[in-house]
């Protein structure tokens, strides 16, 4: 009996190791909350040893430093690419590159988007486009007979006072157009072209062109910026343009005006005296305060004593090689077509008009001044006496 018990105690003594002997104890990790984890080899073989969350981790650190990384390339590339485009545009504009303009090619002239766009209607005739409802385009050539009427505007004109058998009909070119506005809204009132007889297109080349370069017979893009700085300019626009217009350079000139609205003659004329008034002083030679221009003025008024003038119908204002202002209305077929309705013989009178449109600080439509000018160049960019040969009616 007392046997029993000791072979319990021996067996539970051998199955326990005695805590009092340390070599004899097993193994055991134990770690805390804020203990790092123990990576000791506890097994011979490799898995036993990976830490499926450690890997996890390192992998997601991985694809986040790579996104971050390219994140960061992609700002810095369209930062460089927005800083070089700013770098490259100030340059352009401290250096504006020069190209040779193909004369054949109205597209490679960097002022392309100015100039004048040529179409056909139904008919196959040449217009321009205007850009306005009203008035859509303007014919780009159109024949003027030579206008003759009684220089003294006080008396009558009647009808068929245009010689057309013994003075044939003239042909013109338009060189440029634009709208009239008024107010700071910009209220459309006409359109306005300027055209010039295509004979008389020569004698402004080879003045424009000698004025930059007496030896030349075309100019090149330097010379042609050159010249359309001086046009531009108010100052000296206004002196180059009253030069020519005093030497009756060129002879034969005209201003075709659509109203887009209906007016009436009252209304367009003080438009035309007030800017006569503004541009008289600047006129050179013998001045405009003698008696003559006084007297010019008061038949220049008086041809405007009439009534209404509906929207879409023309008023010519035709220049003759002696300065004589001719001044023509069309009505429609009801009134006979264009009719002339008066001269005023006094060339300052016309010279004083023609500068209203033609150059100055303000011009009575800034779109025409420029479009005027961008024609100019593509005249000047051409050898003397060959744009002429280049308007050659359409065959019907």
């Amino acid at each position: 009996m007392l046997r029993q018990p000791l072979l319990r105690q021996a067996a539970r003594t051998v199955a326990r190791p005695s805590s009092t002997n340390p070599s004899l104890r097993p193994h055991i990790q134990r770690r805390t909350l804020l203990s790092k984890r123990s990576f000791r080899q506890t097994g011979t073989r490799a898995v036993e040893n990976l830490n499926l969350r450690n890997i996890a981790q390192s992998s997601a650190d991985y694809h986040r430093n790579k996104q971050i990384f390219l994140s960061c390339g992609i700002v810095a590339g369209i930062v460089s690419f927005i800083y070089v485009s700013y770098r490259i545009v100030l340059e352009i504009k401290k250096n504006p590159i020069q190209a040779d303009a193909d004369p054949s090619n109205p597209l490679s002239d960097p002022n392309a988007p100015n100039r004048k766009i040529i179409v056909h209607d139904e008919n196959r005739n040449e217009i321009v486009p205007t850009g306005h409802t009203v008035v859509p385009s303007f014919p780009r050539t159109i024949s003027l007979p030579s206008f003759t009427g009684p220089l003294d505007a006080t008396e009558p004109v009647q009808p068929g006072t245009i010689t057309t058998a013994a003075a044939p009909e003239t042909e013109y070119t338009l060189v440029g157009l634009g709208t009239r506005t008024v107010t700071f809204i910009g209220i459309s009132v006409y359109v306005v072209g300027f055209y010039i007889a295509t004979a008389d297109i020569a004698a402004l080349q080879s003045a424009l062109v000698k004025k930059v370069n007496p030896i030349a017979t075309t100019l090149v893009p330097g010379e042609r910026d050159q010249l359309r700085n001086e046009l531009l300019d108010p100052a000296e626009g206004a002196k180059l343009w009253d030069e020519l217009l005093s030497h009756n350079i060129p002879a034969r000139t005209a201003f075709r005006v659509i109203p887009v609205r209906d007016t009436d003659f009252h209304h367009l004329r003080d438009g035309f005296v007030n800017a006569i008034k503004t541009r008289g002083p600047e006129l050179s030679g013998k001045g405009v305060d003698d008696e003559a221009f006084g007297e010019a003025m008061k038949q220049f008024r008086a041809v405007f004593n009439r009534g209404k003038v509906p929207k879409a119908k023309e008023l010519i204002l035709a220049r003759d090689d002696k300065g004589h202002l001719s001044i023509a209305f069309d009505g429609g077929k009801k009134s006979g077509g264009r009719q002339l309705i008066g001269v005023v013989p006094d060339e300052r009178v016309s010279r004083a008009l023609w500068l209203n449109y033609l150059a100055g600080k303000q011009v009575a439509s800034e779109p025409a001044r420029k479009s005027i000018v961008e024609g100019i160049m593509e005249f000047v960019e051409r050898p003397v006496g060959t744009v002429a040969s280049m308007v050659v009616p359409l065959a019907r």
